[in-house]
């Protein structure tokens, strides 16, 4: 008997019910500074003059948008997502900003709808870690990145990391076991995935670790650049 969708993807579930409050959550646990790095993210898509981009696991869109502000005129995006709920909210934010020519898809990161070799440029923010923080699909999910991925194409990640100083990185540990996660749990009303993220944020790879799982499934070259004390990881991985 085939196994159903949502125990397929267990965590399908969680962000399916965390929308409404998700885009403010974003920037009061992160001071404002996630839209900073998403920006970042998506200079780094575009370097390559693109033709066509990618915005995996797109949630409700902050990427995609500044995806299509940043990219030339005529530059084809998608965005994909699991989420019904987070890719309605993506669109209606698009809309009202007058960013149109999105092609928003609901779909599975490991079993995406795109012929090979098909994107310059894929970016994802803060998903990352979703597809292989314990994940048993992770090298599925590796290997379909690299499928749709033009050669010479750029994979650009923006994520938790592990900042270097000992000091730092246990302050961000405690930020998280006590700051995170109770104060998410109780503006969004759903306590498992602000205690999901503070536990999968601290237990994540550094940077090093991240570019070893990278370079291990297949990629050319990575590079990370640390941001705000390395708690976040801006990573370019070439096909």
């Amino acid at each position: 008997m085939e196994t159903p969708q949502s125990e397929k993807r267990p965590l399908q579930k969680m962000f399916t019910s965390v929308p409404p409050s998700y885009d403010l959550l974003n920037r009061v646990l992160t001071f404002g500074q996630d839209e900073i790095w998403r920006k970042k993210a998506a200079s780094l898509c575009v370097d390559n003059n693109p033709e066509s981009i990618l915005d995996l696991c797109c949630g409700t869109g902050d990427l995609t948008i500044h995806l299509k502000r940043k990219a030339a005129p005529g530059t084809q995006i998608k965005a994909l997502d699991f989420s019904p709920p987070m890719l309605e909210l993506a669109k209606k934010k698009t809309t009202n900003q007058d960013l149109n020519e999105i092609e928003f898809i609901q779909g599975d990161a490991a079993a995406m709808p795109f012929p090979d070799n098909y994107f310059d440029s894929i970016g994802i923010a803060f998903a990352f870690r979703n597809l292989t923080y314990n994940n048993p699909d992770r090298d599925k999910f590796l290997a379909e990145i690299l499928r749709v991925l033009k050669p010479g194409g750029r994979f650009v990640i923006v994520e938790t990391s592990q900042p270097k100083n000992p000091v730092f990185r246990k302050l961000f540990h405690l930020q998280l076991r006590w700051i995170t996660a109770p104060v998410g749990g109780l503006l969004s009303g759903h306590h498992g995935a602000y205690k999901y993220l503070a536990h999968s944020a601290s237990n994540y790879h550094d940077s090093g670790e991240l570019e070893g799982l990278l370079t291990g499934a297949g990629f050319a070259s990575v590079s990370t650049q640390h941001l705000m004390g390395g708690i976040t990881g801006l990573t370019l991985a070439l096909k």
